[in-house]
């Protein structure tokens, strides 16, 4: 077995380029979309209206059982069966996590890593928003995220893509945490000779930029895989041929009514990518409840989720 890992696409000047991009777009604290749209950040009104809601759910008396719940981590798992896989990955098995918000619920790295604990898996995946607010400092992050990475071994490493609350300076951290940061780049995973393709972009909700839609053009043969944060770049994943990909970014809700519609989902791609397996023209697509909280530290009938996703040959 050949588990050696080559990142395609990551030149020097192409990091130095995006960094200065998103350094620029991030100092102005807008939102860059996909249709060449710029809106301000409404994210300060938000929270004012989630400290309302927090007052109400501490009369009611409710807010403790929300943080209680955010605590219980769930393992889903899933099984994906696809007619293209190179029978040496028949098994491989993904970790996946995502909106992990690790500042939010103090020890929560704990929560996480006791969910795990005892699970193969042969690589791990972590989808973006590692931090609770969109700016400020995010030292308070670190050492939690090295404790979890610490934990974590997987014969074919640990690769992570950048959320809407990240900022391009994590990039520097690649090495301290033990974390490949993928930044419109691609990985192959090579085994007995053959080969899987994991291609990751940088954040489309607040931060899209050209870059991420040429990392997806790029000409790979073979099984790929797309992790990007949201699943709004779907459309151009299943045109250029990859066969999964995987988001988070929603939480699922967060805070669901009883019959686990999400009140709030801070995407607008339709409520068939808020949770769980959805198909897009042919290619399979996975949006994760997250295991993290952002806003108010509570979920509600949306439990936090780790997810063990096991690819098998048809």
């Amino acid at each position: 077995m050949n588990a050696r890992k080559i990142i395609i696409g990551r030149q020097r000047e192409r990091r130095i380029i995006w960094a200065a991009m998103r350094a620029s777009l991030e100092s102005g604290k807008h939102k860059y979309k996909r249709s060449g749209k710029k809106s301000r950040s409404q994210w300060s009104t938000f929270e004012k209206l989630l400290r309302v809601f927090r007052w109400f759910l501490k009369l009611g008396g409710l807010y403790q059982k929300g943080i209680q719940n955010a605590q219980e981590v769930k393992v889903e798992r899933i099984t994906l069966s696809f007619d293209d896989l190179p029978e040496a990955f028949d098994g491989f098995t993904i970790l996946h996590l995502t909106d992990l918000h690790i500042d939010s619920l103090p020890g929560h790295e704990e929560n996480i890593l006791n969910a795990i604990e005892g699970n193969h898996y042969d690589t791990v995946f972590l989808n973006g928003d590692y931090r609770r607010d969109t700016s400020g400092s995010f030292r308070p992050i670190i050492k939690p995220m090295q404790r979890i990475s610490d934990a974590l071994n997987p014969p074919f490493g640990k690769w992570a893509v950048l959320g809407n609350h990240d900022t391009y300076l994590m990039a520097e951290y690649e090495e301290e945490v033990g974390i490949s940061l993928l930044v419109n780049e691609s990985a192959v995973f090579e085994k007995d000779g053959e080969k899987i393709f994991l291609t990751g972009t940088d954040d489309p909700f607040y931060y899209f930029s050209e870059q991420a839609i040429l990392a997806l053009e790029r000409p790979l043969e073979g099984f790929k895989i797309a992790m990007i944060h949201t699943s709004e770049l779907r459309d151009f994943a299943a045109k250029n041929g990859y066969q999964l990909y995987l988001s988070g970014h929603t939480h699922g809700g967060q805070i669901c009514l009883p019959n686990q519609k999400a009140i709030i989902t801070h995407q607008f791609e339709g409520n068939e990518y808020t949770a769980g397996m959805w198909n897009y023209h042919g290619m399979t697509g996975y949006t994760s409840r997250g295991c993290g909280v952002s806003g108010i530290p509570i979920r509600f009938n949306c439990p936090p989720e780790i997810t063990f996703i096991t690819l098998k040959k048809s």
